[in-house]
C-alpha cells in the first residue's frame, strides 16, 4: 500500500478554494450509520472542474443536509469517483450510486472487523482499549487511513488502524487492511487475517526490532569507544 500523507492535505485549501469559486465545485454526501465503532461517519466527495479531482473526505459524525463541515474535520481518503464513463448524466448518476456504494461497504467491513480486533487486543492487553476517532493520530502508518477511528492500547504504545490502498472506485472496493503501529514499527495485515495471530506476529516484529536496535545501539558505542582510544582519551567508563 502507498505510503500515507498528511490527513489535512489540500483540504483547507479545497474548502478555501471552493467558496472563492462555487461555480467549478459541488459536494455531495453519504452518511453511513449503524457502525459498531465508528458509530457514525460522513462522506464527503468534492469535485473541482478546474482541478479535475474527485476527492473523497471522510469525517466522524453523521452530519445531515446542509451542515458545515470544517477542514479539520476531514479525512482525506484516496479512493475518489470516476465517472469519466458515462455517456450522459443519467449514467453517471448510476456509476456515483455504484462507486459509493463501494466506498460504503468497505467503511462497514473494516469497522466490523476493528471490532473484532479490539477484543482481541483486550484479551491479550488485559486492559480496556480506547476508541480515537481523531483526524490526527500522531502516528506515522505504512499506508492511508480508511477512517478516522483507531484502536490505542495505551500500556503497550500501540495503535491499530484501518487502512487503504490509493485506488479510484471505478475499480471497485479498494484493497483493506489493519496497519499495526508502535513507535517505529508498522505493519499492515490483510482484513480477513486473524486478530489474535496478527497481534502475536506484530509482538514478534516489535521484539525484533528492539533487539535490532539495541544491537545498533552496542555497536555504535563500541565505535566511538574506538575512536576515543586512538585519540588518546583515556579513563573511558566502563561499557553497559
Amino acid at each position: 500500500m502507498d505510503q500515507q500523507h498528511d490527513p489535512h492535505d489540500g483540504a483547507e485549501e479545497l474548502l478555501r478554494r471552493a467558496l472563492i469559486d462555487p461555480d467549478t465545485s459541488a459536494a455531495l454526501a453519504l452518511r453511513v450509520d449503524g457502525l459498531s465503532l465508528a458509530e457514525a461517519l460522513t462522506v464527503i466527495f468534492h469535485g473541482r472542474l478546474d482541478l479535475g479531482t474527485v476527492q473523497t473526505y471522510v469525517a466522524p459524525g453523521g452530519f445531515g443536509a446542509g451542515a458545515a463541515v470544517a477542514p479539520s474535520a476531514l479525512l482525506r481518503v484516496p479512493c475518489d469517483l470516476d465517472l469519466a464513463d458515462a455517456p450522459d448524466a443519467e449514467g453517471a448518476h448510476d456509476l456515483y450510486a455504484e462507486q459509493a456504494r463501494a466506498l460504503r461497504d468497505a467503511l462497514l467491513a473494516a469497522d466490523t472487523v476493528l471490532a473484532l480486533w479490539k477484543d482481541a487486543l483486550e484479551a491479550l492487553a488485559d486492559a480496556p482499549v480506547g476508541v480515537d476517532r481523531s483526524i490526527e493520530l500522531g502516528v506515522r502508518l505504512p499506508a492511508h487511513r480508511l477512517m478516522p477511528v483507531a484502536l490505542v492500547a495505551p500500556e503497550q504504545r500501540l495503535t491499530v488502524v484501518p487502512v487503504c490502498g490509493a485506488r479510484t472506485l471505478a475499480e471497485g472496493r479498494p484493497p483493506l487492511g489493519i496497519a499495526c503501529a508502535q513507535q517505529d514499527v508498522a505493519h499492515v495485515y490483510p482484513l480477513p487475517d486473524d486478530p489474535e495471530r496478527c497481534l502475536e506476529d506484530f509482538r514478534e516484529r516489535a521484539a525484533d526490532h528492539a533487539r535490532r536496535l539495541a544491537d545498533q545501539l552496542e555497536h555504535q558505542e563500541q565505535s566511538v569507544r574506538r575512536f576515543l582510544e586512538i585519540s588518546g582519551v583515556d579513563d573511558l567508563p566502563e561499557a553497559c
